[in-house]
């Protein structure tokens, strides 16, 4: 059987912490910011940790990624 890649798209968006958690940044943070009121762009600007229930799927794209 042929080895598993990492999924390249995922390595790129994703991040491992410290304890194996995975973090990832908010969406709607491109343009249109007009309508945003500051409070949520303030928020949108920290990273996020994935939920419990992605994080089963994610992990299996990222097979060999360390860090």
């Amino acid at each position: 059987m042929p080895k598993m890649k990492t999924h390249k798209g995922a390595a790129k968006r994703f991040k491992k912490t410290g304890t194996g958690k995975l973090k990832r940044q908010h969406a709607y943070t491109s343009h249109l910011f007009a309508n945003k009121s500051q409070k949520q762009k303030r928020k949108l600007r920290k990273a996020a940790v994935v939920s419990s229930g992605d994080f089963k799927r994610i992990r299996e794209l990222l097979t060999y990624k360390k860090r």
